[in-house]
């Protein structure tokens, strides 16, 4: 997974893989979500970000069962 925050366009972009996108949705205005051939989620585009979430930390923890 990768995480990339464009201060120009306020943008952040979540890859959740490299598969090729065949199909965009919507969620809102502001939030696009890209899935390939089996529906899986490739990428999030979050317009508008710092609206959004707190841009200026990002954490990452995994979760232990």
């Amino acid at each position: 997974m990768k995480a990339k925050y464009f201060q120009d366009t306020d943008t952040m972009l979540l890859q959740f893989g490299t598969s090729e996108v065949v199909e965009t949705y919507d969620l809102n205005e502001n939030v696009l979500v890209e899935v390939d051939k089996d529906g899986r989620v490739v990428s999030m585009t979050i317009e508008h970000a710092k609206a959004q979430m707190d841009v200026s930390e990002f954490t990452y923890q995994l979760a232990v069962a």
